[in-house]
């Protein structure tokens, strides 16, 4: 749990303070294909592992677990109105907030924290361990999702006028959602006061969220519908990863 703890806070803010020191060009240049990498993984895990494992959780109970993922994947179209896109690594042109100032978009940064507290909820070692699923391989795909997320959300504070040092209280919002997750999540399981059926419903609802990301992650490398080997290479790298965990 502490090293899942670690990696999400460590991901977060290391690709804040890459943001402000990469060129915009550059970065532009290895998020792509780390966007593809990382939406193919998320993807390929959800469908292989988590869906099976919600569905293991609850045996005859399958239609439950399916109106929880409906319920997170509508859910995160309703989040991305606040978030705009940034947790799929979507930065809007500076102008675009213009009306907001210097301010910190709290509406965004709150639907950031809803979503990284989800993904971090259900991150429970010992509910994992029981159907097999592999722990550190979910925490990765996280952490690798978190990446072009905290990288968008500090070019987007960096592009508003301001100090820059605001732009840390913000990403550290975001770094700590996930291992509040973590914590809330492992605390109810560990005093039992959170049943099979309520984590395979969270796992459902989760699954759905990361449904929604990885496809528009997947859609959104790739919007001109032209041959990138590039994003071809990172989006088979990212599956073949996420599948080598079921040999």
């Amino acid at each position: 749990m502490w090293i899942a703890i670690v990696v999400l806070l460590g991901t977060v803010m290391g690709a804040g303070w890459a943001a402000g020191r990469v060129p915009a060009a550059l970065g532009q240049a290895w998020l792509k294909p780390l966007l593809a990498f990382s939406g193919a993984y998320l993807f390929t895990l959800t469908v292989t592992h988590l869906l099976p494992e919600a569905w293991q959780l609850v045996p005859g109970q399958g239609p439950r677990v399916g109106y929880w993922v409906l319920a997170g994947f509508f859910g995160q179209v309703l989040l991305e109105v606040f978030s705009q896109g940034v947790e799929h690594g979507h930065v809007h042109p500076a102008g675009a907030h213009a009306a907001h100032g210097g301010q910190v978009p709290l509406l965004l940064l709150a639907a950031l924290a809803v979503h990284s507290f989800l993904e971090g909820s259900i991150l429970v070692p010992s509910a994992g361990e029981a159907v097999g699923t592999p722990y550190f391989a979910i925490v990765g795909g996280v952490a690798l999702h978190h990446i072009p997320a905290a990288f968008a959300l500090a070019t987007l504070l960096h592009q508003r006028p301001g100090p820059a040092r605001r732009v840390w209280p913000a990403l550290l919002l975001f770094a700590l959602a996930g291992p509040l997750g973590i914590l809330s999540s492992n605390y109810l399981v560990l005093h039992e006061r959170l049943g099979t059926g309520a984590y395979a419903a969270l796992l459902g609802l989760v699954a759905g969220n990361f449904l929604h990301v990885s496809t528009t992650i997947l859609f959104e490398t790739s919007p001109e519908h032209r041959l990138n080997w590039a994003k071809l290479g990172a989006t088979a790298a990212g599956a073949a990863l996420a599948l080598s965990f079921n040999i």
